[in-house]
């Protein structure tokens, strides 16, 4: 007797990116955020069924996607982040605590696993990475005793750190149901302050100037939500995100392997 062959789709993932901007230098009190998002392409065998995702920041939806049928989507936003960041006429303070609760809510029809990309930069005025200024010092402080699960051999604690140094992979270890939001992934947002004290001494003459390692420089944030329906999970999700995990039977609860 033949083995009935499982069938599941190829791409079977609905991925949102969020990019936050925030400008350090001389006048730090100024902020500027862009949001992008896009979609994969998909399989024509997929079933979609209304599958949908929204990336949501301190409980406000920032950008969503909602498939309906025959590659349409509605709901469709964009929106900007860290624009709720400072107060009115307050000045950003490196080593200050703010709030930045970042959390997925399942806007579809159908359950789904989710899990979110978190990549942390340096760029100077035309958006080039600068990868001799540390990532760790933009400090996004993450949550993981509610359900998330940081991947650490996919994050900049794996022993490719240098090839991961600047993104942290979270997985929602939950079947998130339609219409429901998963726990904030995390919850302040702070830039180390030792940036203000990296500073180079240059005299000449009878002049010294000082010259800031960060002067002038954003840090960015990017943050990509990944959406994969809970029906044959284990291989939908080794299909579109590459990677191995035990799914229950009752397919409710994952975990990394």
């Amino acid at each position: 007797m033949k083995k009935k062959k499982k069938s599941f789709p190829k791409k079977p993932a609905l991925v949102l990116t969020a990019a936050a901007l925030l400008l350090v230098g001389s006048t730090v009190g100024s902020t500027r955020a862009a949001l992008t998002y896009y979609s994969e392409n998909y399989s024509a065998q997929m079933n979609m069924q209304s599958i949908g995702v929204s990336l949501l920041e301190n409980d406000k939806v920032v950008s969503s996607r909602d498939y309906v049928s025959n590659n349409e989507w509605k709901g469709t936003s964009e929106g900007t982040l860290l624009t709720d960041l400072l107060g009115k006429d307050e000045t950003f303070t490196p080593g200050k605590k703010y709030n930045e609760a970042i959390s997925v809510k399942n806007s579809g029809t159908i359950d789904t696993f989710v899990r979110v990309i978190i990549t942390k930069s340096w760029q100077d005025e035309k958006g080039n990475k600068n990868t001799n200024l540390s990532p760790d010092l933009i400090e996004l402080n993450f949550l993981t005793d509610n359900g998330w699960e940081i991947a650490k051999d996919q994050s900049c604690q794996s022993e490719q750190s240098d090839q991961y140094k600047e993104r942290t992979v979270l997985y929602y270890t939950k079947a998130l149901k339609a219409g429901k939001p998963t726990p904030a992934l995390s919850d302040t947002l702070r830039i180390n302050p030792s940036i203000a004290s990296d500073v180079t001494k240059v005299p000449k003459g009878k002049t010294i100037t000082y010259t800031y390692k960060y002067n002038g420089y954003t840090f960015h944030i990017d943050a990509e939500v990944d959406a994969v329906q809970t029906h044959n999970a284990k291989d939908a999700i080794k299909s579109a995100w590459g990677v191995d995990v035990n799914v229950s039977d009752d397919e409710t609860t994952l975990s990394l392997q």
